[in-house]
């Protein structure tokens, strides 16, 4: 009986095999900038995915937003067809705080294209995505791009490379704005990247990875999926095992990139499927979806889930408040529907007595809050109040409790707990060398931690510093590329919790204490960051029709002050003439309204001060 079911499963083995082995699923991983969606583009018209009349650059980048800065924010499958092959790419970005979408797709995928801007050789995000396929046994097939600008270097960073990968790798040297050689790299896609992988198992139970999703007003929540099973239909009953919920398909499809209603979607292949859920929090990127059948049903539903994947750890936190009190449900739909398109996005109830309800919400990066801010801004209509960006700490409480806190409002006075710790970071740094003086002086500055330096060329140094995650979310990248001239690149990793001699700064604008404006800071750098923030802030609100006050304080004692001088208003200007105690009487009225004022009056801080403020 056992031999009979093993020569079953053998031949089903063997139809599966059959069946997709004319399907590749990969990626393109590279730094931020180094070609990436050019070369997506050049992919699209040598298979002839898109019409020529229809093609425009960065065509795999759909959002205004992606198009505006030029870089790619969401991951984006599509299906190609070339010579008889059915390929499915899916195209990352590269930016550091969306590493989190690299590591998805790679879930989805059995190999990558590996490319290296060849004037700019190997970069810090390019080490990072490489550990990461190389961590999940993908197939890397790398290549140098840009060989056609005059200062390309393709030879240096073909060495490079091959220093790194192995001297017996074929480096292909492209370039993706001209088509040089891309046909060539899509024929060793076909030949060295592996049938699709399939999950082998007795029964004939469809199974399919959730690695990303978005919402239609109609047919709900769409799953993207890669099918490691079987197949799925329209019409069929599909389980979510995590979040233990069924649903009805509506319709199945393929990316073509936009969205190709299918009759059936099969193992091996990428695609989409319509739940009809309307309630986004039901889908969880890194579900499996299953068909409910009698053998489903039976089996525990805890071993056919596939693996998922680890848990995006928000680092950057910060409150979103509607300046509108009766959008506080509209912001939480719009959150709601934005987490199905980014996972790492992470929010919870909030309220201040100042700014009303709102959201915490954690990103993975001070890029990352920006480019929620602004979608929610332009796609749901949103007027957001935001506060000051910051870091997670934790308070260890003198009766030995432990308290996380996400804002600096929520810390305890300073008689209520023993120490503060804040999280550090593993950082890696690659640069030319001849930039590594101001490099290391910026490091130290930021209470950086030097590790060791190694040089992977003549010219080439990477850069090991353990350092505050909070010295280098805001402003850092950017003072980073202004040393280097643009050369310098990082990427870092949550390391551990350490003590800090930290202490809260209070700041205070017209005599009350404005939450949004606190933050903890070193204790030895308070003073001057007081100092810093007060004269930058004058710099930065509009004036107003009082004289308004700002100042820091730690605990009671102010440590810095500055005034903003009150707008002018010559009310004796319609005066021609007569005594002049007519004109000392509306002068001293117009003083005696500008004290009331003061005393009640508010000011009102646009979101633009708060990243201002950050930058030192």
């Amino acid at each position: 009986m056992k031999k009979h079911i093993k020569v079953e499963i053998f031949n089903s083995q063997l139809s599966k095999m059959d069946a997709t082995k004319n399907i590749r699923n990969f990626s393109i991983i590279a730094h931020i900038d180094h070609g990436k969606s050019t070369l997506a583009d050049r992919l699209l018209e040598l298979t002839k995915t898109v019409e020529v009349r229809q093609m425009h650059s960065q065509y795999l980048d759909m959002m205004d937003l992606e198009q505006e800065r030029g870089i790619t924010i969401k991951m984006q499958p599509v299906r190609m067809e070339y010579n008889g092959y059915i390929l499915n790419l899916i195209d990352t970005p590269g930016h550091v705080d969306f590493s989190y979408e690299v590591s998805r797709s790679l879930a989805a995928v059995e190999g990558v294209i590996l490319l290296v801007d060849g004037t700019k050789g190997i970069q810090a995000q390019t080490l990072a995505h490489l550990g990461q396929a190389q961590k999940q046994n993908k197939v890397i097939i790398a290549a140098v791009n840009k060989i056609d600008l005059p200062n390309a270097r393709p030879e240096e960073i073909e060495e490079e490379l091959k220093n790194l990968l192995g001297h017996d790798v074929e480096i292909f040297k492209i370039s993706a704005k001209d088509g040089t050689n891309v046909d060539k790299l899509l024929d060793t896609v076909i030949e060295k990247i592996p049938l699709p992988h399939l999950k082998e198992w007795p029964s004939e139970i469809s199974r399919a990875l959730i690695f990303d999703s978005t919402y239609d007003s109609y047919k709900g929540v769409l799953a993207y999926v890669r099918v490691f099973n079987g197949s799925f239909k329209a019409g069929q009953k599909i389980k979510l095992i995590a979040q233990n919920k069924e649903a009805e398909i509506m319709e199945v499809g393929h990316f073509k990139p936009q969205l190709s209603v299918q009759k059936e979607i099969k193992e091996g292949e990428m695609g989409f499927i319509a739940t009809g859920l309307k309630d986004p929090s039901l889908i969880r990127v890194g579900d499996t979806a299953i068909i409910l059948d009698p053998i489903s049903q039976n089996l525990d539903l805890k071993e056919l889930a596939l693996e998922g994947y680890k848990e995006p750890r928000p680092v950057v936190f910060a409150s979103l408040f509607p300046r509108d009190g009766g959008d506080f449900t509209n912001l939480k739909d719009a959150l709601l529907k934005l987490k199905l398109s980014d996972a790492a996005l992470t929010f919870e109830l909030d309220s201040q007595e100042v700014l009303g309800r709102g959201f915490r919400c954690g990103f993975l990066g001070s890029l990352h809050m920006e480019i929620v801010l602004e979608r929610l801004e332009r796609e749901y209509n949103l007027s957001l109040i935001t506060t000051t960006p910051s870091v997670s700490y934790e308070i260890i409480l003198r009766n030995g409790e432990i308290q996380n806190i996400f804002s600096v409002a929520d810390l305890p006075t300073s008689d209520r707990y023993l120490e503060i710790r804040e999280p550090w970071v593993s950082l890696t740094l690659l640069s030319p060398s001849k930039y590594i003086g101001g490099i290391l002086e910026l490091l130290s500055y930021r209470r950086g931690v030097s590790k060791h330096t190694e040089y992977i060329s003549e010219d080439r140094v990477e850069i090991f510093y353990e350092i505050p995650l909070a010295e280098i979310i805001v402003d850092f990248h950017d003072k980073l590329k202004s040393i280097s001239s643009g050369y310098a690149s990082l990427s870092y990793e949550f390391l551990e919790l350490r003590k800090g001699d930290l202490i809260k700064l209070d700041i205070l604008v017209a005599s009350e204490i404005v939450d949004a404006l606190s933050r903890i800071v070193p204790t030895d750098q308070a003073q001057d960051e007081g100092k810093r923030i007060v004269e930058r802030l004058k710099e930065l609100l509009p004036r107003q029709w009082f004289e308004v006050t700002l100042q820091a304080a730690i605990g009671g004692k102010i440590i810095a002050r500055e005034n903003i001088a009150a707008l002018k208003k010559d009310v004796t200007s319609h005066m021609y003439g007569g005594d002049i105690t007519r004109k000392m009487k509306l002068r001293e009225k117009q003083k005696k309204g500008k004290k009331k004022m003061k005393e009640r009056g508010r000011v009102d801080i646009p979101n633009s001060v708060f990243f201002e403020l950050l930058k030192r």
